[in-house]
């Protein structure tokens, strides 16, 4: 996916600064907005539960007259598309605000529909990172973090590892060629930690620095990339 530039207060696409001296841009990209509405929005799963309603409703009422019958599924069907439909919207809005940089130092992850705000990780606060790729070569990969303090699950979603509520995870969500970022995550991780903690002073919040190498493990049924 080409980035653009969208929002004005960016000094380039997905980055609030300019970068400073010596740094610079290794990857760009954004989620796949259908593999995003499969995985994230869980349409999928939904459409079968509205399809395992209807198909009670019309076992409920399979003595009803016919005209009656049809007229009411016909109204279920068209609620359960107009759902469907809506969040296939979010997950496309979702995917086309959404912008994730790998520089030379961090992870910078532009996200927000409405309300857009920009989360900087610097490879140095990296313990590990977890990849969970399909089969499609497209995947998530998860970023943990050192230290104690933590950036809400909610103010993530749908950009954090599920279900990792009480230690919430930044996550590039359902990026294409998923495996082959996660390894410049590692050797750019790897650059880092050769040079002087001075050259990189950028951190999150609360956030101390790692103290053991991080790995990029697999969650899913594809690689595993070891730094």
């Amino acid at each position: 996916m080409t980035p653009h530039h969208e929002h004005e207060f960016e000094a380039a696409p997905g980055l609030p600064e300019p970068l400073p001296p010596g740094e610079r841009i290794l990857w760009q990209g954004a989620p796949d907005w259908r593999v995003l509405a499969l995985h994230a929005y869980h349409l999928r799963q939904l459409a079968g539960y509205f399809g395992v309603m209807m198909a009670i409703q019309a076992l409920y009422h399979w003595d009803a007259p016919a005209g009656t019958l049809l007229s009411s599924l016909a109204l279920s069907a068209a609620l359960a598309g107009t759902a469907l439909g809506l969040l296939a919207l979010g997950a496309w809005l979702s995917a086309r605000t959404t912008l994730y940089t790998l520089t030379t130092r961090r992870v910078v992850m532009r996200i927000g529909i409405v309300l857009t705000i920009t989360l900087n990780v610097p490879l140095r606060q990296l313990r590990g990172a977890d990849l969970l790729a399909h089969p499609s070569g497209v995947g998530d990969l998860s970023l943990a973090l050192a230290g104690k303090e933590r950036i809400g699950w909610l103010h993530l979603w749908p950009h954090a590892r599920p279900w990792h509520l009480a230690d919430p995870q930044p996550t590039l969500r359902c990026i294409p060629n998923a495996a082959a970022v996660g390894e410049q995550v590692v050797a750019a991780w790897q650059a880092v930690q050769s040079m002087p903690a001075s050259a990189t002073q950028d951190a999150v919040s609360g956030v101390s620095p790692a103290a053991a190498r991080p790995t990029l493990s697999s969650a899913g049924t594809t690689h595993t990339v070891t730094a």
